[in-house]
């Protein structure tokens, strides 16, 4: 990998790894639903324009179903369930819980158009990943924390299901594109509930600049970035910033925040990542290849 490959690579990683802490630190003051609104309407200010000027926007009209189920699979429902969920559990413990999407990919596509023989090695993937999810969320989870977990559960399959989307039905679309409009269609989904949930007081410097380093870091430029890094590297190696992001939404969290981070939490990890190499090594699973001549090469999203 070249110099600049490692340094995309290292910044994705980091990237993706730190929104559940900018989420987490936003709302303690502003409901989830305004918290998405605010991050996909800056977002799809920034990137409207970039997609409109090298011509993105124009081929998705005739693609538009599949785009506005992306955009409430991979944007609309799970980054609301994000914020829910954080108000009652940990970043970390979110992020570790994530790292659980390729499993589920695996399972989805078994199910779907990937209908391959299970194998021994995919077989004890799955099981190291199951077992490591339950080493995660430990034994003695109380009543007032089912709830939050099942939700982060609908984010990891709403995660593993919008890359499937892509690769059935928008193989050829420009990838910038895609993401611009399922920016844009989920900010004016949430458009009305986040005007009925505007706080009454202003919040804090932190929220606020959590919510603004969301949507310019975590998404604009973030999307970009991941675009340059597939061009770079291609898009089989760039999906490896996947196992990265949750230690790194872990380490942020018990660093900054303070969180508690348990050995459960540590050898649950180790484990989920292990099953979700074993369970995805003979076939990729996630993402969805785009047309090159819109994108510099072969591009997955996560």
């Amino acid at each position: 990998m070249s110099p600049r490959g490692w340094l995309l690579f290292s910044a994705m990683c980091v990237i993706w790894g730190i929104p559940y802490l900018l989420i987490k630190v936003a709302v303690e003051e502003m409901s989830p639903a305004l918290l998405v609104f605010g991050r996909t309407v800056i977002a799809a200010a920034l990137l409207v324009p970039v997609a409109a000027a090298r011509n993105e926007l124009r081929p998705l009209l005739r693609h538009w179903k599949p785009i506005v189920a992306f955009a409430a699979i991979e944007m609309a429902l799970p980054w609301v369930l994000l914020g829910e969920a954080e108000t009652r559990i940990s970043s970390s413990l979110t992020g570790l819980l994530v790292a659980a999407v390729p499993l589920v990919a695996v399972l989805i596509a078994r199910t779907t158009g990937e209908r391959e023989r299970l194998g021994l090695q995919r077989g004890v993937g799955l099981a190291l990943g199951v077992v490591g999810v339950a080493a995660i969320v430990g034994v003695n989870v109380g009543d007032a924390s089912i709830v939050p977990i099942a939700q982060v559960g609908v984010v990891a399959v709403c995660y593993a299901v919008g890359p499937a989307i892509l690769q059935r039905w928008l193989t050829g679309v420009p990838a910038l594109g895609v993401i611009a409009a399922s920016l844009a269609l989920t900010a004016i989904a949430y458009l009305p509930i986040a005007v009925s949930s505007i706080p009454e007081a202003m919040p804090s410097a932190e929220a606020m600049g959590s919510l603004l380093a969301l949507a310019v870091l975590c998404t604009a430029i973030a999307f970009l970035v991941f675009f340059a890094l597939i061009a770079e590297i291609g898009p089989v190696r760039s999906t490896l910033i996947t196992y990265v992001n949750p230690a790194v939404a872990a380490v942020l969290g018990v660093a900054i925040l303070g969180e508690r981070f348990t050995v459960g939490m540590a050898v649950g990890f180790v484990l989920v990542l292990a099953g979700s190499v074993l369970a995805s090594r003979s076939a990729p699973v996630r993402g969805a290849t785009f047309d090159p001549a819109y994108t510099g090469a072969d591009s997955t999203v996560r």
